[in-house]
């Protein structure tokens, strides 16, 4: 390494993961479309969790539902959701990616992680990861190389198979710039939607947005965010301080819709049970609830409310249940999920990470 060796941010994303682990253990797989979720059953009601590269090429992808993957790929072969084993597998990942030489590493979850590296090459570093993940685990990455978090994130995907990418602030508005703001990391289908009705939908267009349109748009925060998404700006700050839940959440897909309110409140009360049962574990009082319903055929919605701080079970499940008073009568429900956040630690990782799932 030489005197000039700078910081640099490498994304590390494993490839189709969870059907990599299945192959692993099938070899007999290989080359097949796989797909996982739910307990391997269309007729259930489960969805994707995720599809190996042959299954995509027919269009199946995470989130889709179940039955409808099967009807996508009718000789495809559907393998129920094992959670245990893609833990163990990501943490053999995980320590590989620590042992290496000045290495900081900030998990984001089974499947990837920041690694911090100073060095006058960072693609060096970055193949030499992909070589000591595939020796010690015989699975498969793509490594994303930035001078941003942001940058390192959205390079990932252009080096998707098994490859590497580097995106900087040299490079970022021509590789990025005529892309759809739903390519950032952090920008889904909702808020593109949203800044389109703005008039911005290229990433360069989000660029170069005029803040005061975002912050009446988004609030203060969010809206310049946004902004900052857009050029690809941010810290370079690697964090490895130990993750701690925000929250803890249950959800559950009833094979039948409930109709009755009895039901309804039956259920919500069982997954508030569970929720409690984890959040009681982590010792840390409840701030917020949260629920999530869908409607048949297939609407979402989700509400939260914060609360005052408590440890009391009672309390929670009553704010909890007040959420449910707001579901929409004689509407068939498909889904119910509880959610319920807590109180952070001082010595937390804080501050905004973007995401395109959770609620």
């Amino acid at each position: 390494m030489s005197d000039q060796a700078r910081p640099w941010v490498l994304h590390v994303d494993l490839d189709q993961f969870i059907a990599a682990v299945e192959i692993l253990r099938r070899p007999e797989l290989a080359g097949k479309p796989v797909i996982v979720g739910g307990r391997g059953d269309p007729t259930e009601r489960a969805v994707v969790s995720t599809a190996s590269y042959e299954a995509r090429e027919f269009g199946v992808g995470s989130g889709m539902p179940l039955r409808i993957a099967a009807r996508k790929i009718p000789d495809a072969v559907l393998l129920p959701v094992d959670a245990p084993a893609y833990t163990a597998a990501s943490d053999e990942v995980m320590a590989t990616l620590r042992a290496q030489p000045g290495a900081v590493v900030q998990v984001l979850g089974w499947d990837e992680a920041f690694v911090g590296v100073r060095t006058d090459d960072p693609e060096r570093n970055a193949r030499a990861i992909q070589a000591a993940v595939l020796a010690r685990t015989d699975l498969h990455c793509s490594v994303g190389v930035g001078d941003t978090l942001i940058r390192a994130k959205n390079a990932t995907d252009f080096g998707k198979p098994r490859g590497v990418f580097r995106l900087t602030a040299e490079n970022w508005l021509a590789v990025m710039g005529e892309r759809p703001t739903r390519d950032l990391w952090g920008v889904g289908s909702k808020i593109s939607k949203r800044l389109a009705d703005l008039g911005i939908r290229s990433v360069a267009e989000l660029a170069d947005a005029d803040e005061a349109s975002l912050v009446t748009e988004f609030g203060p925060k969010m809206g310049l965010w946004y902004r900052q998404l857009g050029r690809g700006d941010g810290t370079a700050e690697v964090d490895d301080t130990p993750w701690v839940a925000r929250g803890h959440s249950r959800e559950t897909t009833f094979q039948r819709d409930l109709t009755e309110r009895a039901e309804i409140e039956r259920a919500a009360r069982e997954l508030s049970a569970q929720v409690l049962g984890d959040v009681v574990r982590e010792g840390r009082p409840v701030v917020a609830v949260g629920l999530k319903v869908r409607y048949a055929p297939f609407v979402t919605k989700s509400f939260v409310h914060k609360i005052a701080t408590t440890f009391d079970r009672e309390t929670v499940t009553a704010e909890i249940m007040r959420l449910v008073d707001r579901i929409e009568p004689d509407r068939p429900l498909r889904l119910l999920g509880v959610r319920a956040e807590m109180e952070m630690p001082d010595e937390a990782r804080q501050g905004h990470t973007p995401t395109r799932g959770g609620w």
